[in-house]
């Protein structure tokens, strides 16, 4: 009798693929029966907000039984894009955007256009830890560069980025504002990084999914606006919509002509080849965007509710330092050394029933870190905080 072997995966699949501990535990609390007040949901449709009949009945427009496919996208759902942009007092032709289906394809799309399997991409710590698997997958490398926590503020570490750098570097990622410590890139930072690619040949990406939750009255820079290098401006109807299930993001292409032409037609053909992008979906995009004030709006408070509380709670309190925050859906609370970042989270689930994310799945630079959401609602996030400062004053 022969002995069957393991089938030959590629090895674009090498993460352990185990759950990790936290998970484990999760899941043997829900069996439990354990109401778990969780303080990473980060899903905006499951955290109580209201969202109007209008949302699913802009899904039966009759157009959409006609399937008419464009690489870039249906030129209404692109127009809507583009007024989006408008409202917000950024021009944005209509023909530099390209739909995808999400912004992780929109990453996909792009490593396969700017990179050969072992080149490399730099992208931040800390940060989402999505772009590890994407890069994975193309067979590329990501190596990171640094943010530094300084006088209150979160600030790019261009010494990192000059050593991250090196011949098979392709391009840089940014994520303004950056996902979890909220930091937006600054003006300074945008005009040391143009003359960084312009001297290494790179193309910049820059993901703005959060970009509408600015905490600060003043407006941030958006990447819309660059003109000098290869820019490719990420976003989607997850966060600015509170969408997510709908499955409709983009891209702005923009830089000069001579190098912004040539990226699109290459995207074109990526497009072409897979039309992910749901007809339906295009369809309704501009009923959507139309309700942008009423989802938008159930948000921002939402965030800015339970930030107050947060500062509220930890003010005067030695038991861990909250890091400032310039946008985005998540705060950071930095915690004593004396705590492992993996005991105390595996311990206020066990022992709290609160479910908090360590400082490691962010790659934070060194031990100490927690992240929350501030999307849950505010009695599930009240209790929760309080259960966790109380289980930090206990040690």
């Amino acid at each position: 009798m022969t002995t069957r072997k393991s089938y030959p995966f590629s090895l674009r699949f090498k993460w352990d693929l185990q759950n990790n501990p936290l998970t484990v535990l999760l899941e043997k609390k829900r069996q439990q029966g354990a109401v778990i007040l969780d303080l990473t949901e980060s899903n905006p449709t499951a955290v109580g907000l209201r969202y109007p009949e209008e949302i699913w009945q802009a899904l039966a427009n009759p157009a959409a039984l006609r399937y008419v496919p464009h690489p870039r996208g249906l030129l209404k759902a692109r127009q809507a894009v583009a007024k989006y942009y408008q409202q917000r007092g950024e021009s944005v032709e209509v023909d530099r955007i390209h739909l995808t289906s999400s912004t992780s394809e929109a990453y996909t799309y792009l490593f396969k256009l700017l990179t050969d399997p072992g080149q490399n991409v730099l992208a931040p710590q800390p940060s989402y830890p999505l772009f590890e698997f994407l890069a994975g997958l193309e067979k590329i490398e990501l190596r990171p560069y640094q943010l530094r926590y300084e006088r209150e503020k979160w600030r790019i570490d261009f010494d990192s980025i000059n050593e991250a750098i090196n011949s098979h570097t392709r391009a840089i990622v940014l994520v303004n504002p950056n996902n979890p410590t909220g930091s937006f890139i600054k003006k300074d930072e945008f005009v040391k990084l143009a003359k960084i690619y312009a001297n290494h040949n790179l193309a910049l990406i820059i993901d703005e999914v959060f970009f509408d939750y600015a905490f600060d009255a003043a407006a941030p820079q958006s990447g819309v606006a660059i003109s000098e290098v290869l820019t490719f401006v990420l976003s989607g109807i997850s966060k600015i919509l509170g969408l997510p299930q709908m499955k409709l993001g983009w891209m702005v292409v923009g830089g000069p002509a001579a190098a912004r032409q040539p990226a699109q037609q290459h995207l074109d053909l990526l497009a072409d080849t897979y039309l992910s992008v749901s007809t339906p979906i295009q369809h309704a995009a501009p009923d959507w965007f139309a309700l942008l004030p009423i989802l938008k709006v159930q948000i921002h408070q939402r965030v800015q509710a339970n930030w107050n509380v947060l500062q509220t709670q930890l003010r005067g309190n030695s038991a861990c330092r909250l890091l400032n925050v310039e946008g985005g859906w998540y705060a950071v609370l930095e915690i004593p050394s004396l705590h492992s970042e993996e005991a105390l989270v595996l311990n206020l689930l066990e022992k709290d029933s609160v479910l908090v994310h360590p400082g490691y799945f962010f790659d934070f630079p060194h031990e100490g870190f927690l992240v929350a959401s501030l999307l849950p609602a505010p009695e599930i996030f009240e209790e929760g905080v309080n259960r966790l400062i109380t289980r930090l004053l206990s040690k």
